[in-house]
Formats: structure tokens, C-alpha cells, sequence
């Protein structure tokens, strides 16, 4: 099962009342930006004990496509990459 952002809003909404939904929403719009503004700039981003993204760049290369066998160019890329923590893998991965 995958969560969404608006299922995140709403999870928290539920365990804190007290606050507004649309402040929330801010809260968690706020967040993603942040991460993703970090990453423009290569920046790590790290929550402890939980997990940590960074950005690496593919470098250009010549690939071929494998129906036709023609050569195509590929431009440089960043990719994210994702690493859990290892004790929330630990958590994942205990039995019930």
C-alpha cells in the first residue's frame, strides 16, 4: 500500500486535532519544497533513524536501442538516490 500526500495530511490532522487541515497542508507543501530545492543543489537530506536521499549524476554515453540496434545519445542526469536507515530496516523487517 502507498501513502499520498493528502492521506499524510489527514493522518496527521486525526492525531493532532488542535490544528487547522489548510496548516497542515502548508506544513507538509513546506517539507516536500524543501527536500526538493535541497536536492536541486545536490544537497544530502537526512532524516535520522529513518532514512536519507542525495542526488548522483549519470554522466552523457552513447546507448543503443536493442529493438532497432540504432545508437542514440544520452544526456547527463541526476538520479535520487534513497537509503533507509538500518534500524528502521530493522523495524521493517521483524517478524509479528
Amino acid at each position: 500500500m502507498s501513502t499520498n500526500k493528502s492521506e499524510i495530511i489527514n493522518i496527521l490532522a486525526n492525531n493532532y486535532p488542535n490544528f487547522l487541515k489548510k496548516d497542515l497542508k502548508k506544513i507538509v507543501d513546506i517539507f516536500f519544497e524543501e527536500v526538493r530545492n535541497s536536492l536541486k543543489r545536490s544537497e544530502r537530506v537526512e532524516l535520522r533513524d529513518f532514512f536519507s536521499l542525495e542526488t548522483k549524476l549519470y554522466k552523457a554515453r552513447i546507448a543503443r536501442n536493442p529493438k532497432t540496434n540504432e545508437k542514440i545519445y544520452i544526456k547527463d542526469r541526476y538520479s535520487v538516490i534513497f537509503k533507509s536507515s538500518k534500524s528502521w530496516e530493522r523495524k521493517i523487517n521483524e517478524k509479528k
